[in-house]
């Protein structure tokens, strides 16, 4: 009875740390403040229409049309019917964002390290360090929040696969299970993706050990739970997933159904995104060194170096104001490695680098191999094109690979795993049956390694120029001087952050010292050296992170300010689009206040990709006119107006001519040249069904949009000849229903994107109904699975219980 409340009591006190040190460093929350995300402006400006109709009438409407002209909201936060574990993971995140999800990180951990029977005061640490690291500090900062929620709870699940490996089945089970459901809904694929690559070099390593120690039924029957515990997990948030997969294939993610480029080249033909998508953001292979020293390749686009840089005193001397100075050397453009641009650096703390290496040579369990291994792939996958053999391979090769970006990104389980066996060395230093010579051992040559390799950074500085892929821009902006002065900055931020780290290897190697020779006790090492390993990751988080990121709600829940033109256009009461090319595909600002052909969104509808590739930047009015664009923003010496466009098609229209092609390429390129107001064309393949392509086009005939909602449109029609309607909506093909006059009627793809729809003569009514299937069917499974899991829990809670009454009665 003791013991147990000892554990609650540890257990309490661990959560209510991880409390003060999600608050203590986003503090601004108390103030009521909120971050500024990029990402979630962004993402504020998609989902206003839809936030805005389930405000209004309390549904989800599964579909807006203020972005790309038209898309489905299932990868917009859609909520859907039965999601319990939604309100398990609301109920875990009752901070303020995005304290909620440092918390998380700081959770999760903790759970790992406690299965994982690590004593609790360097599981608090070993959270405490994993939850700080600057990557994931920079993605709250930017707004990565599904992938800062998947992250999160990567350990809680990996705490439930040790635990089944270790014979606990229910507990793992349980919390393997929970923990999938979990992660499965924090809605970021591309993480859990990567951590099975992982989970794979796991189950390799203890297959391994199982065939070494004859335990092969263990290894099959502890596969069998955790299958069963992933598969519910993935069951209960099956509407998700299937409606992902749904959206996933009419996105850019999903198989082209053209052949040719805009340009007229033969169209590589994949199941994903391009290799040169895919490897845009590789690291490089010398960059990744800036997990030991943060500023190595300058750290990020911009770097704030105050009054206390070269190129301060180099503006200050030319007669700059100092306080234009000190404004230009707040946005420093110091980064110069391999990727495009980045907002800080992966580092993951001097410290527990070198505490990698003492754990590689002094924890002995199979922990330590899948461990290195999940370090070694996850760094060489970040690479990418920097290391072409292996990320063609997995491109080609690997089911899925190819349906993510940023593989820079998967050094998140590089992230994951250099703290654990960081921790599991501190843990082994804590263990007297751990051999004292071993443990000297271990700590000389992981010291001498660190150190060695800072020393070799520091002689190694004049083999580089400093010189970024963007330096010859930066250069023609800023000229030959003061590029001279930030490349001065480059190099003294390199030194200076390398004397950082080694300055940081060199104290916690003392601490350690101190403590093997039995000069510290357990509690003042711990604290010494979790002070150093906070002071190395805080230290570097800030600069990226802190106070001044902070902003009132209202920037945030509006955070695109009403302009003069948007008033303008507002006055329009009809329904119609709107281009602002300065924003062009990727922006969405426009779709705050108006409906838009563009969007912000990393899977954009392929549809859209394609016709702004082809027609749109290009200038083809005609495809503008298909699309319904009213209105085009556009400058002069003036400033920014609202240009009408007195050739938009309107919102549906008859046309006389069908033309047949035999193919999306033919359908694409045929809108060169189409009069859309008169022709539309079909891919005859597609709809074979279709007979007539003649249709007698009478100047009285109407039709015309009655009632809008971003879920159900009401269309009137005037026509004395059957007629065929084009209407200027995206054809979507899995959820869009039209009736005339209350019957179900086929509706067709025309003019590539559009739906097309053949109308009988007389008067009728047309209504578009998004009633999406795959809503109905995922909700089912997910009731059933949810009841199943649960049922499942508590069985298992209650055996248990009875087990370990059992062994008190003995």
């Amino acid at each position: 009875m003791k013991s147990n409340l000892r554990a609650f009591l540890i257990h309490f006190f661990a959560i209510a740390i991880f409390v003060f040190a999600a608050i203590a460093y986003f503090t601004p929350v108390l103030q009521g403040k909120v971050i500024f995300q990029s990402d979630i402006a962004q993402y504020t400006g998609m989902a206003k229409e839809q936030t805005d109709f389930k405000q209004k009438t309390g549904e989800e409407p599964y579909w807006t049309n203020s972005a790309f002209g038209g898309m489905p909201t299932y990868q917009l936060g859609a909520h859907y019917p039965h999601n319990f574990v939604k309100q398990v993971d609301l109920a875990l995140r009752f901070l303020p964002r995005p304290a909620d999800y440092l918390f998380l990180y700081l959770l999760g951990f903790y759970i790992l390290l406690s299965c994982l029977k690590v004593d609790y005061r360097l599981a608090v640490l070993g959270a405490l360090a994993f939850g700080f690291s600057t990557y994931l500090i920079i993605i709250l900062g930017v707004g990565h929040n599904a992938k800062a929620h998947a992250i999160a709870y990567l350990p809680m699940l990996l705490g439930g696969i040790v635990l089944v490996f270790q014979k606990k089945y229910v507990g793992g089970f349980i919390l393997a299970a929970i923990a999938m459901a979990l992660e499965i809904n924090a809605n970021h694929y591309q993480m859990t993706y990567y951590f099975m690559l992982l989970v794979l070099i796991l189950g390799v390593v203890y297959l391994i050990d199982a065939i070494r120690k004859k335990e092969l039924k263990h290894f099959f029957t502890a596969v069998g739970i955790l299958l069963i515990a992933v598969v519910l997990g993935i069951a209960t948030n099956a509407t998700s997933l299937m409606a992902t997969k749904e959206y996933a294939d009419w996105s850019t993610r999903g198989k082209s159904s053209l052949t040719i480029n805009p340009d007229g080249t033969p169209k590589e033909s994949t199941g994903g995104l391009s290799k040169e998508y895919i490897t845009q953001y590789s690291y490089g292979i010398t960059e990744s060194l800036n997990l030991f020293v943060p500023r190595l390749f300058g750290g990020s686009n911009s770097e704030d170096l105050g009054d206390s840089s070269n190129t301060y005193d180099f503006l200050v001397e030319r007669n700059i104001s100092p306080s234009q100075a000190l404004e230009f050397s707040k946005g420093m453009p110091l980064y110069w490695g391999d990727q495009p641009g980045t907002s800080a650096p992966a580092y993951i703390g001097a410290v527990l680098f070198f505490l990698f290496f003492l754990g590689l040579f002094l924890v002995k369990s199979n922990i330590k191999w899948w461990l290195l291994g999940g370090v070694i792939m996850s760094l060489l996958l970040s690479w990418g094109k920097n290391f072409s053999f292996l990320t063609d391979l997995m491109i080609d090769y690997f089911p899925l690979y190819d349906k993510f970006r940023a593989v820079s990104s998967i050094q998140v389980i590089l992230e994951l795993c250099v703290p654990i066996l960081s921790i599991l060395a501190l843990n082994a230093l804590l263990d007297s049956r751990v051999d004292k010579v071993r443990k000297i051992t271990a700590l000389k040559i992981s010291f001498i390694i660190s150190i060695g390799l800072g020393i070799i950074l520091l002689l190694s500085k004049n083999l580089f120029y400093f010189e970024g892929a963007s330096d010859p821009y930066l250069e023609k902006n800023y000229g030959n001087e003061l590029m001279t002065m930030i490349r001065l900055d480059r190099e003294a931020v390199y030194t200076n952050d390398t004397l950082r780290s080694l300055l940081f290897v060199f104290l916690a190697a003392t601490v350690l010292w101190f403590f093997i020779k039995e000069r510290l006790n357990k509690n003042a090492f711990v604290v010494l050296i979790g002070l150093l390993i906070l002071f190395d990751l805080v230290g570097v988080a800030k600069r990226y992170v802190n106070d001044d990121d902070f902003v009132r709600q209202r920037a945030m829940i509006a955070p695109f300010p009403e302009t003069d033109i948007d008033k303008q256009i507002n006055q329009d009461e009809g329904i119609f689009r709107v281009y602002n090319p300065v924003e062009g595909l990727n922006g969405a600002s426009t779709s705050y206040y108006h409906q838009s052909i563009g969007g912000y969104h990393a899977a954009k509808p392929a549809k859209i990709q394609d016709l702004f590739d082809f027609h749109i930047y290009a200038g083809n009015l005609n495809v503008f006119n298909m699309l319904n664009v009213k209105y085009i923003i556009q400058q002069d010496e003036k400033g920014s107006f609202p240009a009408l466009n007195p050739d938009a098609n309107g919102n549906a229209w008859f046309i006389s001519t069908l033309e047949k092609v035999d193919s999306s390429s033919e359908e694409i390129l045929a809108l060169k040249d189409l009069d859309t107001k008169n022709k539309a064309v079909i891919n005859n393949n597609k709809f074979p069904s279709l007979t007539e392509f003649q249709f007698k086009k009478d100047s009285l005939a109407t039709i015309k949009l009655n009632s809008y909602l971003p879920n159900k449109l009401t269309y009137t029609s005037d026509n004395a000849n059957k007629g065929f309607a084009v209407f200027s909506e995206m054809y979507y093909e899995k959820g869009w229903n039209a009736y005339i006059d209350g019957t179900l009627t086929p509706h067709m793809c025309v003019d590539y994107a559009l739906r097309g729809l053949v109308v009988p003569a007389g008067k009728h009514e047309i209504v578009f109904k998004f009633e999406p299937e795959v809503i109905k069917k995922g909700s089912t499974i997910v009731a059933i699975s949810s009841g199943i899991l649960a049922l499942l829990i508590l069985a298992a809670i209650g055996f248990t219980i009875a087990k370990n009454r059992k062994k008190e009665e003995a």
